[in-house]
């Protein structure tokens, strides 16, 4: 027996057994760290530019108004932007708290069905919201390369991720309308349903809450920034946004309600038919359809930057 070479080969596996030990412990520290990566960046910090539109009792298509999306106008989309800050509870959920602003529209002109179109009603409001929404993911965000390098296994620099989200949010609106001079004046105000005016009408409040509801998608461009798009509609709880809800009031009540300016444009607006068929916008005819509240949708593509969490865990800026 070759004492020698047998303590050759005990050694060379003792080694061989201690390397793949240390192979083993680095992978696994690797993975470890790899996972727990996202820790260190769970703030970002999102700006948005995009659209917003309305479903409710003004315009809409050539039909009798449903408040679905089949009730959709695309001529009244209008801009809007937003700013929000997303907090990850872990890698597969979040929470994202937003500020947006944009505008709402709405005119019968819009719309060949004979009634509506009759009706003649258009509005104009804008929307401040502040809503926090919860995020949730069916897998990990890449979190991706420093730089877009290619051909390096697990550390793409340009991934898609995505999310449903449901939320609770407060918004402010303030519908406006013209007058016989074009100029916009606010409407709620002028109680032009008769809120205010009779025990079973009172003026809506212009702060509502609202459930934002919808799906999003985002493209990790390296560690610290990204490209997203996000579609939400909104869900509330008025059916005041556009201003019309219920049945015509009586003009003149309107008049000596509100004195002479204000009482004459408080009329003209709550009706702005051509009095052609007196009897369809007659005081207690159907003016809006009071079974279904209003609904708007924003539609956003989004800029985002992660920020790097300190060791008390806030972000640092």
């Amino acid at each position: 027996m070759d004492l020698n070479n047998t303590h050759v080969k005990m050694a060379w596996n003792h080694s061989a057994l201690k390397f793949l030990f240390l192979l083993g412990f680095a992978c696994l520290l690797h993975e470890n760290v790899s996972a727990q990566r996202w820790k260190t960046m769970r703030y970002e910090a999102q700006y948005g530019i995009g659209a917003g539109n309305f479903l409710g009792d003004l315009g809409g298509a050539n039909q009798i108004g449903t408040h679905y999306f089949k009730d959709f106008e695309w001529v009244e989309t209008r801009p809007a932007i937003c700013v929000g800050l997303r907090y990850k509870l872990t890698e597969f959920f979040a929470l994202k708290s937003a500020l947006t602003f944009g505008q709402m529209r709405g005119d019968d002109k819009l719309t060949d069905y004979p009634f509506r179109h009759y009706r003649n009603l258009s509005f104009k409001s804008n929307i401040l919201e502040f809503a926090t929404q919860f995020e949730a993911s069916f897998y990990r965000e890449q979190l991706g390369h420093r730089y877009r390098l290619r051909g390096i296994k697990g550390q793409k620099g340009f991934e898609l991720y995505s999310y449903g989200f449901l939320g609770l949010g407060a918004f402010y609106f303030n519908p406006q309308g013209q007058d016989k001079n074009g100029n916009w004046v606010s409407l709620q105000p002028l109680g032009t349903e008769g809120q205010g005016l009779v025990p079973t009408r009172q003026k809506y409040n212009r702060v509502q809450l609202c459930i934002p509801i919808g799906i999003g998608f985002k493209y990790t461009i390296n560690q610290k920034w990204g490209i997203g798009i996000e579609y939400g509609l909104r869900y509330t709880f008025t059916d005041y946004i556009d201003d019309v809800s219920t049945t015509y009031f009586r003009a003149d009540k309107l008049k000596s309600a509100y004195g002479k300016i204000l009482g004459d444009q408080a009329a003209y607006v709550s009706n702005k038919s051509d009095g052609s068929s007196p009897a369809i916008t007659s005081a207690g005819q159907q003016r809006g359809d009071p079974r279904y509240t209003d609904s708007y949708m924003f539609l956003m593509i989004s800029l985002n930057h992660k920020i790097k969490t300190g060791r008390n865990n806030l972000p640092k800026f």
